[in-house]
């Protein structure tokens, strides 16, 4: 097929082949960029947190009596807690894997300006932290009861710290017993022992970059607004959740107890505006495309309504059915291959934008000829149509036409 012809006939008549090239081009450039917002967020929200989501719930308490005993009120609670049959473990715990609130700090294997340090994020626990999370520990060893000091605020840090596997090879790169026994520094230049290491255990913050970096550090913050963490026995949680908000309630009259969710409920309030996010980028992308295909298939049919005469006089003069299909068939490609061209170079310039400017992460450039095939293949699809309408067109009828 002569391009030559194609292109000097579409030049008499501008508009239509501009619409074209201007409807693929931004498509292009949209899906590529809003694949690679939807890739990174799904890869969020699949994110594992390396603890037991299925059998672990948590639930806040919340004083307002006054002269309120926050101390003696946790002990009785986690005496309760771990009396519970069914329950395998609890903690109190400063925040929740995957919930979107927490603390972090920095850790350097070196006393001296924190800024030089590796930052992660911090879990106060106590004894039963390993086992009320269900995270594995493969090396070193668990807190001691003794280990978790009694705080308010935040005071010196307790001597020892159990760390995740991904911090600890950041810190600790050569050694092969991932710094178990070692000394690591927090706050500048307080110490602490590393006691264990644990497989994996998220950050509170799906979407940081450092989200595999957590410690635990035996620590009992005494406040008057406290997290408690529960594991039940397999398949026992959700019938034990009603028994344990009230058991909680009508030991303390003192306090309320509320925000009781499971794992499955912290993901869906974390993830609430991310999986909007990718349910409008995923749907805006299938109505673009959606468009597009309308486009192209209506200014073709234009085209042929426009050229019904000319494609007569073709017939007449001995052109097949199957070489008008393949005109219309190549005009389309042309116009479609112009249009996937700039929409590269504009997909280019729009990550970098945003890249640059929102945080976005750049593509992957898979998606580059994954999606500029997809466009031709819809393009082609849409003008199929249209084009096998012109084929039908009778001679003596397109000659008969004024």
């Amino acid at each position: 097929m002569e391009f030559g012809p194609i292109w000097r006939a579409a030049m008499r008549n501008k508009t239509g082949a501009l619409l074209v090239v201007l409807q693929v081009a931004f498509t292009q450039a949209l899906i590529v960029n809003a694949v690679a917002i939807v890739e990174r967020q799904s890869l969020i929200m699949g994110r594992p947190s390396g603890i037991d989501e299925a059998n672990i719930f948590h639930v806040r308490s919340s004083a307002f009596a006054d002269n309120f005993n926050s101390r003696g009120a946790i002990e009785e609670d986690l005496r309760l807690l771990r009396g519970t049959p069914g329950v395998t473990a609890a903690v109190q715990i400063n925040s929740v894997p995957i919930s979107g609130s927490g603390m972090s700090m920095a850790l350097q294997t070196t006393p001296g300006d924190q800024a030089n340090g590796v930052p992660t994020s911090v879990y106060y626990v106590d004894e039963q932290g390993v086992d009320a999370l269900g995270i594995e520990l493969i090396a070193g060893e668990r807190f001691r009861p003794e280990d978790a000091d009694w705080v308010q605020g935040v005071g010196l840090w307790p001597p020892r710290t159990i760390l995740s596997k991904t911090l600890a090879e950041a810190l600790f790169p050569e050694d092969p017993g991932l710094g178990v026994g070692k000394i690591v520094y927090i706050g500048e230049t307080q110490p602490m022992t590393v006691a264990g290491v644990v497989e994996k255990l998220s950050a509170p913050w799906p979407g940081w970059d450092l989200a595999e970096h957590s410690i635990l550090v035996p620590r009992h913050p005494v406040s008057t607004d406290t997290t408690y963490l529960i594991r039940t026995e397999a398949g026992r949680r959700d019938a034990l959740m009603p028994d344990i908000e009230r058991a909680l309630a009508e030991r303390e009259p003192g306090r309320i107890v509320l925000d009781m969710l499971t794992m499955e409920q912290t993901r869906e309030r974390t993830f609430d505006i991310g999986g909007a996010i990718v349910t409008i980028l995923v749907f805006t992308v299938t109505l673009l495309v959606a468009i597009t295909s309308l486009g192209v298939a209506g200014l073709t049919s234009f085209n042929v309504t426009r050229r019904y005469k000319q494609i007569g006089m073709r017939r007449a003069l001995g052109a097949t059915r199957g070489q008008i299909l393949r005109y219309f068939l190549a005009e389309n490609f042309l116009f479609t291959a112009i249009g996937i061209v700039l929409g590269a170079i504009l997909a280019v310039a729009i990550n970098f934008v945003l890249v640059t400017s929102f945080d976005v992460p750049r593509f992957s450039w898979v998606w580059m000829p994954v999606s500029m095939l997809g466009l031709i293949v819809v393009s082609l699809v849409a003008v199929l149509f249209p084009a096998r309408r012109a084929a039908q067109v009778p001679p003596a009828v397109a000659t008969r036409t004024v």
